[in-house]
């Protein structure tokens, strides 16, 4: 596949539809699901020359990727829009996580300097 048919397929696919989601109505509620999409892609090539009577060497690649992940959704009730943010529960671990390491290693500094007085 050469590069420009490469990015014709990732323009593709960064479509609206991959950022807000099929709107879900139950009653007089709407529900439009709202994602973070990231994409990313690249190529490149290169030669190289054969040694003493060997022949020129080249070669050639590419790739592309793109992330969607959930960050809430758009509530449409009486004329009314409100936003929903979605609780990404692996990010407040993780953020729990670091604060909890820092406040250690805090306390082994005020543990340490009170110590040598």
């Amino acid at each position: 596949m050469d590069i420009m048919r490469l990015m014709e397929k990732a323009g593709d696919e960064a479509v609206v539809r991959r950022v807000f989601g099929e709107p879900v109505q139950r009653g007089d509620v709407t529900v439009v699901p709202v994602a973070r999409v990231i994409q990313g892609g690249g190529g490149g090539g290169g030669r190289r020359q054969g040694e003493k009577g060997e022949q020129e060497e080249s070669g050639s690649g590419g790739g592309y990727g793109y992330s969607a992940t959930p960050v809430g959704a758009y509530v449409i009730k009486d004329g009314e829009v409100s936003w929903q943010p979605a609780l990404d529960v692996n990010r407040v671990v993780l953020g729990g996580q670091i604060a909890l390491v820092v406040l250690l290693l805090v306390l082994r500094s005020i543990l340490k300097k009170r110590r040598r007085r």
